[in-house]
């Protein structure tokens, strides 16, 4: 059957469309439009098509792809036509919306792509809507007219004025706080937490995957502000306070199963011991009967039956080569830290690092991250945000130099196929080497491609 467009003309359309309504990963916060006004009238306009099927919210600082994942992976592998919904994404821009039964995984097609920017093009231009206000809608509108049962909806950038937010779900999820976006979300935790609970909806179960003694009371006093004007609680501290958990202080039914689970899991970052749990937590608050023996199998097999990428993802096995979009510090200490912990067991017997980050991140804030005993291969992502190669080496001579430590051997290429190609060079002289490709999700999105090219 011919198309109604050709291949050129449907990149073209995607092209325009992130040159007209540019993404917070390309533009920074020139990208980002505080409320949710438009996306009202959108959904209005769209006719609330978000309302047709039941939905769970993941909102935090790290682990929100991780988390959604697996619990799309878990309802899918019960039966249930579960609707995924995630940002940025990293080869193609339809794996921001998929459907998951079974083990059948459909992406958003480019025909329902076309068809919905042909429709609506005149109104992202009224609304001067953002790329993810539009995507949002996009996926939310193809889960309907695809009769999916649940979908997992992940955030963006914070919660309270995320386009997402226009959901009423049946269980909202926070996975952690930490410093990340500042400029936008707030300088400190508390302010930070403020937005990341803009989720949290009356009657709704909310599952808070890390707690934290500096801001558990924002989530506690936003369950308790937002449930007492409802009639159901009749003013109950003690019933309005149940509906929210903290994964960290409970013991979910399967958690004496987590170290097997772990140990098979096809995700395999050290943040994931964090995220089992808080998923195990919410698959508890859903109350819904789940075999335990499909949970475990659907945890397990993740990665394969998402087709999720980028977290802790093995590249090549000789040499060791893998890849992680953590980008903050609260994501990369683990990261970091799991890296040193294999060269001090002797699973790796040399480290190099392909890094490259966005020119608006705060280097001093992670830099006492990176290991001494690696070599860098300090590269940049495309994209007018990210940080020039020359430029980042400059500041990481600069932090050394300010702390007083030596600098560790690094070399520097700007374009990340030629950094991975240096990187594989280098890691030939050394002894059993890992390579490791971190710090923005442009510049692992590049060498998965590269990867899957060769």
């Amino acid at each position: 059957m011919k198309t109604r467009y050709t291949e050129e003309q449907y990149q073209n359309m995607l092209q325009d469309l992130f040159r007209r309504f540019p993404s917070f990963q390309q533009a920074g916060t020139a990208a980002y439009k505080p409320g949710i006004d438009n996306m009202l009238v959108f959904d209005q306009l769209t006719g609330h098509p978000h309302r047709k099927f039941k939905t769970i919210h993941v909102a935090g600082t790290n682990g929100k792809g991780s988390v959604s994942s697996m619990l799309t992976s878990v309802l899918s592998a019960s039966g249930i036509r579960t609707g995924l919904f995630t940002s940025p994404h990293i080869l193609d821009f339809r794996e921001r919306a998929r459907i998951v039964q079974g083990d059948e995984l459909k992406y958003i097609s480019r025909d329902f792509i076309w068809d919905f920017c042909e429709r609506w093009h005149d109104t992202f231009d009224h609304l001067d809507l953002s790329l993810f206000e539009i995507s949002t809608m996009m996926s939310f509108e193809w889960f309907a007219s695809e009769d999916v049962e649940v979908a997992v909806i992940e955030t963006g950038l914070g919660g309270r004025f995320d386009s997402t937010n226009i959901v009423t779900p049946v269980l909202s999820v926070i996975t952690n706080i930490g410093l990340d976006h500042c400029n936008i979300l707030g300088e400190t935790l508390p302010e930070i937490a403020f937005e990341k609970a803009g989720i949290i909806k009356p009657c709704v179960p909310v599952v808070v995957g890390e707690s934290d003694p500096g801001i558990d009371s924002v989530f506690e006093r936003k369950v308790l502000y937002t449930n007492l004007p409802e009639p159901k609680f009749m003013g109950s501290r003690t019933e309005i306070m149940s509906l929210l958990t903290f994964a960290d202080k409970v013991y979910p039914t399967m958690w004496n199963q987590h170290d097997e689970i772990l140990a098979k899991m096809d995700l395999q970052g050290a943040c994931q011991r964090h995220n089992l749990r808080t998923v195990l937590a919410a698959l508890e608050a859903l109350d819904i009967p789940f075999d335990r023996a499909c949970v475990a199998e659907a945890i397990e097999r993740t990665a394969a039956r998402t087709d999720f990428h980028g977290r802790w993802e093995r590249l090549s096995s000789d040499p060791l080569v893998i890849c992680d979009i953590g980008h903050n510090e609260h994501g990369l200490r683990l990261n970091m830290k799991k890296l040193s912990d294999m060269l001090v067991a002797g699973e790796c017997g040399s480290l190099v690092i392909v890094y490259g980050i966005m020119s608006d991140k705060d280097f001093h804030s992670i830099a006492h991250l990176l290991p001494a005993e690696a070599h860098y291969v300090f590269t940049s992502a495309p994209g007018p945000r990210a940080l020039p190669a020359e430029a980042l080496a400059q500041k990481y001579e600069a932090y050394c130099a300010e702390e007083g430590i030596p600098c560790a051997s690094y070399q520097v290429e700007q374009e990340p196929s030629k950094a991975m190609k240096m990187a594989l060079e280098t890691a030939a002289d050394m002894n059993e080497p890992l390579i490791y490709v971190g710090g923005s999700t442009y510049v692992v999105a590049e060498i998965i491609r590269w990867f899957k090219e060769k």
